[in-house]
């Protein structure tokens, strides 16, 4: 699979970074609170979505896929893993150096990143640990 070598997670930097830089006259994090739609609840309470939260809820999908693919062991997951701590470095010297990403929404993103960075990590090495035990079993002596 193509997508195996890349943090998908950079889609949703790179339509963060996109909305705030291309989008003239808007300030910081003035988009991210704008409202989407608002649906009564049946408890009478009003709930609304923004488009942080939107983009905050297809990140956590992402990040569900970005876990699935650290449990695979293969030579592409090093690098995607090296990757991910790329991109969650990137994030993390933008949202200290940056303006236009000092906001709630941002942060939250980069924290995400940072939960695929070490997740990535964590997971790949206690299925590899997994793997060698299983091969350990598998090559002793038959009876």
């Amino acid at each position: 699979m193509f997508l195996i070598g890349i943090p998908l997670l950079v889609i949703p930097f790179a339509v963060y970074n996109m909305v705030e830089f291309l989008t003239p006259g808007a300030t910081a994090g003035a988009m991210w609170t704008h409202p989407l739609f608002s649906v009564q609840m049946m408890s009478g309470a009003t709930w609304t979505l923004t488009v942080g939260e939107l983009l905050l809820a297809l990140s956590l999908l992402i990040l569900f896929i970005e876990l699935v693919k650290a449990s695979r062991i293969s030579a592409r997951s090093l690098t995607d893993h090296l990757l991910s701590t790329l991109l969650f470095i990137g994030m993390l010297i933008e949202f200290l150096l940056v303006k236009q990403a000092a906001t709630a929404t941002f942060f939250l993103l980069l924290v995400i990143s940072f939960v695929d960075a070490i997740g990535g990590y964590t997971i790949t090495m206690r299925a590899a640990t997994r793997n060698i035990l299983v091969d350990q079993v598998e090559t002793g002596p038959r009876v």
